[in-house]
């Protein structure tokens, strides 16, 4: 049985930085209970969020290690980043690419959306698949070169236990993407 959604009674921003909005919000559930909530609203600037995953074949994938502010600390991860206004996905996912990992894609294919914090949060995550890569750099925005990597699918046991690797969404998509390929999903 789908339950009825609460009535939004009032949304306030209550604060805003570059690139995020907190927001207040007032909610009537289906049984007259009243709560307000606090969320981290969408990008201030109206951008999308992309993650890719890189294939240099069907067992082997690109990854990219940079400094996590969150974290303190550096953090292996998958190119992602915000997808301009005027701009497609998957330009922005290659775009993103050819900046952070240094390859472009001749195939780049949508897979899903993740969420982050869904309590808490209104940001997802628009997940890429890129195929066919070939070497490209274009200059990004990074403060500093990113390390490059390459791992296998028979890596992720060991890359899960590393300390430098702990986002979530980015573990998600690398199984998503193994099953893709090896046929199980």
């Amino acid at each position: 049985m789908m339950k009825k959604k609460p009535e939004i009674l009032e949304t306030q921003e209550v604060a805003r930085s570059a690139l995020f909005r907190v927001e207040r919000m007032k909610l009537r559930f289906s049984n007259g209970v009243e709560r307000t909530y606090e969320r981290l609203g969408g990008y201030s600037s109206g951008h999308q969020a992309v993650m890719v995953v890189p294939l240099l074949d069907d067992n082997h994938f690109v990854m990219i290690e940079e400094y996590a502010a969150g974290t303190e600390d550096y953090q292996l991860s998958l190119p992602k980043g915000l997808v301009e206004p005027d701009e497609d996905l998957l330009a922005g996912a290659e775009r993103e690419l050819k900046e952070e990992a240094g390859y472009g894609a001749h195939s780049l294919k949508y897979l899903t959306d993740f969420t982050l914090s869904p309590n808490y949060m209104t940001h997802s995550m628009r997940v890429v698949l890129a195929r066919d890569l070939y070497e490209e750099k274009l200059e990004g925005d990074e403060p500093e070169p990113l390390g490059v990597q390459v791992f296998s699918f028979d890596d992720l046991p060991a890359l899960i236990a590393r300390e430098d690797f702990s986002e979530a969404r980015v573990l998600a998509a690398l199984y998503m993407v193994r099953d893709i390929v090896r046929g199980e999903a």
